[in-house]
């Protein structure tokens, strides 16, 4: 764990910025796979890790805002529990290293909470995303489930969002730990990634790799051949020389940190001159977009940029006609560049988007818009120093998009349908690194991982 006084810092911020009333944090609990005792890989939630810090299932905290204390609730296991698990720290041991004073049991919130909420005060809870949570909070404020989510405090909510937005110095001390193992999985990704190999015998490589290190995965490992299924995860299709596959994979550090890589692999080791010329358009779009970063750069500005370059990049093809900006304003880019430029990143892959998508990404007079494509950029408002958000253009030829906008003939002066068609069986290209925003620019996070042509065929093919 980071230092005690990290925690109690955290904890005070956060109070201040509230204001009054109890904060409850919630962490997670064990979650069966089939039944009691087969679990899930447990995760303890990202929010209860950054004030408390415990990685530890059954636990609960309350900051009582105007006392200027915390507690820690939770069951230390008696001798049944020993037997399955070993001995383990008491709950007031391992909240000392969390700087907190003050355990109670678990059965003990109820009365605290009910107290709170007798006296007229003001209990805060983030919005849950497990449903045991919401029955949970239902029964410790008297609510509906039903009722729940929209009870949830708008003021700690907020809060949350604006402290874990920035990163601290050892925060991206973590993040780098985590890309160190990102490296060295994409890096055996690449070596792998042969003619007559499984994409699941990869999959597998990478995950025994982080787990050999003792490191989760921070989300489901895409990696296909069918790049242009932007979240798949079937595994299953064998591998064949002129395949493209795009690997999507990255890991968490101790602390839970997540690190987020996309690159794109030549499955023989060399791209094919349509290939190249598409995959140069999409590095150049994200190394364009990282230049351009710095704090009070709005991201969608960014995002923009991006498909401008993009869609110049695509121009020998003959896909597109006319200005890339006019291409751009017009949404006819979204045909094959549908999702966002990035997100932030942090304790959690999609950082904080379980408390308010639009909360963590939108406001400072930038607004989400509702066009395909560009209302799938998650992240908006202007950038902002400490922030670490991922920077991940791509280019996918998605053939139901294809002939859906082309039955509707949608942006028809814009777009040549018939170069399309003649991609449909191109797949897709994405790639991503995890870029820090400084105070007069933007850094990527990690060891260089091969993104030009020449270093991932030189990588590829040895």
């Amino acid at each position: 764990m980071f230092t005690p006084d990290i925690y109690r810092a955290r904890r005070a911020a956060l109070a201040q910025q509230v204001g009054s009333g109890l904060i409850l944090l919630i962490g997670n609990a064990d979650s069966p796979m089939n039944y009691t005792d087969n679990i899930y890989h447990f995760r303890q939630d990202s929010s209860f890790l950054y004030f408390f810090g415990l990685d530890l299932p059954g636990l609960a905290a309350v900051i009582d805002v105007e006392a200027d204390s915390a507690t820690l609730f939770g069951d230390d296991g008696g001798l049944d529990s020993i037997v399955w698990t070993g001995p383990l720290p008491s709950l007031a041991e391992q909240a000392q290293a969390v700087a907190v004073s003050q355990t109670l049991a678990l059965s003990k919130l109820d009365g605290v909470v009910s107290r709170a909420r007798d006296g007229g005060r003001k209990v805060h809870y983030l919005p849950p995303y497990r449903a045991e949570h919401r029955v949970w909070l239902a029964e410790l404020l008297q609510l509906y489930v039903a009722a729940v989510d929209d009870a949830a405090s708008e003021s700690l909510t907020r809060a949350v969002i604006a402290l874990r937005s920035v990163k601290s110095a050892e925060e991206i001390a973590e993040m780098e730990n985590a890309l160190e193992v990102a490296y060295r999985m994409h890096m055996l990704a690449m070596r792998s990634s042969r003619p007559g190999v499984k994409e699941q015998e990869v999959v597998g490589l990478m995950t025994g790799l982080a787990q050999s290190q003792g490191r989760a995965l921070a989300y489901p490992v895409i990696f296909s051949r069918d790049g242009h299924i932007l979240h798949n995860h079937g595994h299953g299709y064998t591998l064949k020389a002129g395949d493209l596959v795009v690997n999507d994979a990255g890991a968490e550090s101790p602390l839970h940190y997540a690190s987020d890589i996309t690159r794109t692999i030549p499955v023989a080791g060399r791209f094919n001159d349509r290939q190249k010329l598409v995959y140069q358009a999409v590095l150049d779009a994200q190394l364009a977009a990282i230049n351009a970063m710095k704090p009070g750069v709005p991201y969608r500005e960014v995002h923009d940029l991006a498909a401008r370059v993009l869609v110049s990049g695509l121009a020998p093809t003959g896909l597109f006609k006319g200005d890339a900006a006019e291409v751009v304003a017009s949404g006819a880019y979204a045909l094959v560049f549908p999702h966002g430029l990035g997100h932030h990143i942090g304790l959690d892959v999609h950082d904080m988007e379980a408390l308010n998508e639009n909360w963590v990404g939108y406001g400072e007079g930038v607004e989400r818009a509702s066009e395909f494509g560009r209302k799938s950029l998650r992240l908006g408002r202007p950038l902002r120093e400490g922030w670490v958000v991922t920077v991940e253009p791509g280019a996918y030829f998605i053939p139901a998009l294809i002939e859906r906008w082309a039955a509707e003939q949608r942006h028809a002066g814009l777009i040549d349908y018939d170069v399309a068609r003649q991609y449909a069986d191109f797949g897709g290209i994405r790639i991503e690194d995890d870029v820090l925003i400084t105070a007069d620019g933007a850094r990527v996070l990690g060891k260089p991982i091969p993104k030009t042509i020449a270093e991932i065929e030189a990588l590829a093919s040895a």
